[in-house]
């Protein structure tokens, strides 16, 4: 039996999925490093008193992690997301798919995004279009997945490094139009590059909510996409952009206005837990998480995130933090590095 040829782009989305694991290093380290907490001895407090749940996206959730937007627009992929999906189920984990526009013009591959519903019912589902598409293409998107919410990502290096990728970048209009018009919340997000505070104040003002500043430190999409280029050109540029912890500083004016969000270089529980105390109303996973499922299967990684959820609590105990709210006013004190950071962005240190 001959196989249908694969599509150049279901063909990027297996390229995607390999060189991310090919790049993906265990003892990788990154900004969260540089944050450590003060220990309490007397924290006066039981596991069993802690609340980890959080708002996300307009809905209370009873855990502030979430599978963040991957994969799908290949057979592969497609597998990999009925995985994953097995996995929000069991852990009742949001789960966001990958970029969907590859499905929008080849409506053969939706069913690579769809798999997400017939697996995962009744969970809370994110669709995941590019900033360069319109209100049209956003409202396929979140039928295709019966969406409850939809992620809009931006993503200019990777566009720039990618071989095939987009050269025009004027896109606040139309989110402010998918924003108004699509019909669910809406998140929008980098793809590992950060956000300044400049660019959340240009997200707040066209009327966002939902902003998921996802910085440097985890999957590196200008090295992927740099190493799907036969010249290789970009190499360089492999450090561009703004930590996720920088990111979180850049964020913290808008705080009290805005549902911050972070991802990028999650690597474990304290991790997520430094990204909460630091104004993040929840975290998002994909690195990790894709890594997990290639290699333990959805059953075992499903045990693993319900550990995640109960050592959060475990650690949250260790701070005294009954709650998010709490946490967040948890010392810790800084790197060097990133006390410099804070110095020459003129971000007022007081209180963090």
């Amino acid at each position: 039996m001959v196989r249908p040829k694969q599509s150049i782009q279901s063909h990027r989305k297996d390229e995607h999925v390999f060189l991310a694991e090919k790049f993906r290093h265990d003892d990788a380290i990154n900004d969260f490093d540089g944050i450590r907490f003060i220990h309490q001895s007397l924290p006066e407090i039981a596991v069993s008193d802690v609340d980890i749940s959080t708002d996300f996206a307009g809905t209370n959730r009873t855990s502030p992690f979430y599978i963040n937007g991957m994969t799908g627009g290949s057979q592969q992929t497609k597998k990999i997301n009925a995985q994953l999906a097995q996995v929000a189920q069991i852990t009742n984990l949001p789960m966001a798919t990958g970029s969907q526009s590859v499905a929008i013009k080849d409506p053969s591959l939706a069913d690579t995004f769809s798999v997400i519903r017939e697996f995962n019912p009744h969970g809370f589902v994110l669709a995941n279009i590019g900033a360069g598409n319109d209100l049209n293409v956003a409202k396929q998107a979140v039928a295709m997945t019966q969406a409850n919410a939809l992620e809009i990502h931006v993503n200019t290096p990777q566009e720039i490094v990618m071989p095939e990728g987009d050269q025009d970048f004027y896109w606040l209009d139309e989110i402010a139009n998918i924003v108004a018009n699509v019909g669910v919340p809406v998140i929008v997000k980098e793809v590992g590059f950060g956000m300044s505070a400049d660019t959340i104040a240009q997200l707040k003002q066209i009327g966002v909510q939902f902003i998921d500043v996802s910085g440097r430190g985890g999957t590196n999409f200008v090295t992927i996409e740099n190493e799907r280029r036969h010249d290789k050109a970009y190499d360089y540029l492999a450090d561009w952009g703004q930590s996720t912890v920088e990111s979180l500083f850049e964020s913290r004016a808008f705080q009290n206005d805005v549902n911050i969000l972070a991802s990028g270089g999650i690597r474990n529980p304290l991790d997520i837990v430094k990204a909460l105390r630091l104004g993040a109303s929840a975290v998002g996973i994909s690195g990790q998480f894709l890594h997990m499922v290639l290699k333990e299967g959805p059953t075992q990684m499903a045990e693993n995130l319900l550990t995640w959820q109960a050592q959060i609590q475990e650690i949250m105990a260790m701070l005294g933090a009954r709650d998010i709210q709490a946490l967040q006013k948890a010392p810790i004190i800084l790197s060097p590095e990133l006390r410099h950071y804070l110095n020459e962005r003129h971000i007022n240190s007081e209180g963090i």
